[in-house]
C-alpha cells in the first residue's frame, strides 16, 4: 500500500513540476508583453508631448496672426471717408 501511496505522491509531484514549469513559460511571455507595451507607451507619450508643442506653437503664431490683423483693421478704421 505505501508504494501506491509513493507513486500517487511522485505522480501529484510531477504534475506541480510541469505546471510550474507552464507558469514560468506564462510568466516570461508577460514580461515580454509588458516590456512592449512599456515601450509603445514611451513612444506614444513621446508622440503626445511633441504633438503638444505644436499645438502650442501653433496657437501661438494664430494669437500673432491676429494681433496683426487687429493692427490692420484698426488703421483701416482709422482712415476718414472721402467727403
Amino acid at each position: 500500500m505505501s508504494f501506491e501511496l509513493l507513486e500517487h505522491l511522485e505522480s501529484k509531484v510531477q504534475q506541480a513540476v510541469e505546471t510550474i514549469e507552464l507558469l514560468k513559460m506564462e510568466l516570461d511571455d508577460l514580461k515580454e508583453k509588458n516590456k512592449t507595451l512599456t515601450d509603445e507607451l514611451a513612444v506614444t507619450r513621446e508622440n503626445k508631448q511633441a504633438l503638444l508643442d505644436e499645438n502650442a506653437k501653433i496657437k501661438e503664431e494664430q494669437d500673432k496672426w491676429q494681433e496683426r490683423l487687429r493692427l490692420l483693421l484698426g488703421k483701416i478704421d482709422d482712415v476718414k471717408p472721402f467727403d
